[in-house]
């Protein structure tokens, strides 16, 4: 059990989190809504380019982890204004390195996807989305930097609010450009990438205003970073933006793997994958708070407090996220059917979806120790035991289940969860040694 004030102070910091995270995968949802109404193609299109995006901007993402480890540090040890001088870093390394990245990738587009998919309907829908989603790299680096600026010093309401903002217009937008309403050109799966391009950049201007005004007492845009913080948020970060990009491309080649069986089995794992974002919501948001209270913790010198957080959030999450999943398990052919209008496809996609249902306790265990580990400055073991498990352990067998073998979507989602739940087991036991206590950040 976890006691009262403890259960206050986690929810108090983390359903902040949830709630934005909540209206982003609200925006996925409909998203995959809107999009599955022109068909297959347009929703395999931009699920598989949604995670391509993903997988492009991983090193950069990895910066949020870092704000947000050594923010929360330096809270808990009393530094107050010197809080936002990690956003300083993080935002100075963002605008040194996206823009080039943005440039390369944009040309290299049209050669770069049709090797993640060979259907010539969904490259010619897939480019022109990616296309407008990796112009705004920089933007979404930006934003991240912030979240992890927001999440470390208890302000993740601030965080919150600018994703509800930025959410509801990115809905609006879709409405707009998708179907080519108010005038606009009905632009399809194009439409889809274009509205996520301005959306983010609203967010940016909010974030920048409520940084100009909250955060200058914490030496927000005071002057340049000091070298030594711009290497010591490339150390920190630089590990988990290398696991989130062998994770995002696990995906892809996920993705790829199963696109080798067909394009119904895309189009059915592009909606599991929709809702299972949804069903993460709590391990998510509760995985930053976790982040947060473990840095505080450490920063206070209390190593014992800082494990107790681990355990007793993870107690939280799995409680939330097994409530969150019963009704993919009870109920999954209402559920897919809002996206899914083809009844073929929703036969191949009903037993993966209960069975990701079923295991939402799993992946929040799994999900938390993550975050926890990263929150005490561990990222390099993390990053090691997290690409192993998903290249070395996961993919070959998945690739040998589904195209070799001959095994469906249904295998290879079932052995996702086996490997998922072993990985857990693993992060666990990681977090009871204790080896990550004596980390300085």
């Amino acid at each position: 059990m976890v006691d009262g004030p403890r259960l206050r102070r986690i929810l108090t910091l983390g359903l902040p989190i949830i709630g934005g995270m909540m209206s982003q995968n609200i925006l996925n949802l409909v998203d995959t809504a809107m999009v599955g109404s022109l068909g297959d193609a347009a929703l395999a299109a931009v699920g598989l380019g949604g995670f391509a995006n993903f997988m492009f901007m991983s090193l950069i993402l990895g910066i949020s982890t870092g704000v947000q480890v050594m923010a929360s540090r330096r809270k808990g040890q009393g530094l107050r204004d010197q809080t936002a001088l990690p956003l300083n870093a993080g935002l100075t390394i963002v605008l040194c390195v996206a823009p080039f990245l943005t440039l390369a990738l944009f040309f290299l587009l049209p050669k770069i996807y049709p090797l993640l998919n060979s259907d010539p309907a969904v490259i010619e829908q897939g480019v022109p989305y990616l296309g407008w989603r990796v112009l705004a790299i920089t933007v979404v680096g930006c934003n991240f930097a912030f979240r992890g600026f927001w999440n470390a010093v208890d302000l993740s309401r601030y965080y919150m609010g600018t994703l509800i903002a930025m959410h509801t217009t990115n809905i609006f937008l879709n409405w707009v450009f998708i179907f080519g309403n108010l005038g606009a050109p009905a632009l399809g799966a194009e439409g889809a990438g274009l509205a996520s391009a301005l959306a983010t950049t609203v967010g940016l201007s909010i974030y920048l205003t409520l940084g100009w005004k909250y955060a200058r007492p914490n030496g927000f845009l005071r002057a340049l970073p000091p070298v030594r913080d711009c290497w010591r948020l490339v150390t920190l970060s630089l590990p988990t933006g290398i696991q989130q990009l062998f994770y995002s491309t696990g995906f892809v080649v996920l993705f790829w793997i199963i696109g080798q069986v067909g394009t119904r089995e895309l189009a059915g794992a592009s909606v599991l994958v929709n809702l299972l974002l949804v069903a993460l919501l709590p391990g998510l948001g509760l995985g930053l708070a976790v982040s947060t209270l473990v840095g505080q913790a450490l920063g206070r010198g209390d190593p014992d407090d800082a494990e107790r957080w681990g355990w007793d959030v993870a107690k939280v999450a799995a409680v939330m996220m097994a409530v969150i999943g019963l009704p993919v398990v009870i109920f999954p052919d209402p559920i897919l059917g809002v996206f899914i209008k083809d009844p073929a496809t929703i036969d191949v996609t009903r037993l993966p979806a209960q069975i990701m249902g079923a295991s939402m306790a799993i992946e929040a265990l799994g999900m938390i120790m993550v975050n926890a580990l990263l929150g005490a400055g561990d990222a390099r073991r993390v990053m090691m035991t997290t690409v192993a498990m998903q290249w070395v352990a996961f993919l070959p067998v998945a690739y040998l289940a589904g195209p070799v073998l001959g095994f469906g979507l249904l295998t290879i989602w079932l052995l996702q969860g086996i490997y998922r739940g072993i990985q857990a087991g693993i992060l666990a036991q990681m977090w009871k040694r204790r080896r990550w206590e004596g980390i300085q950040v």
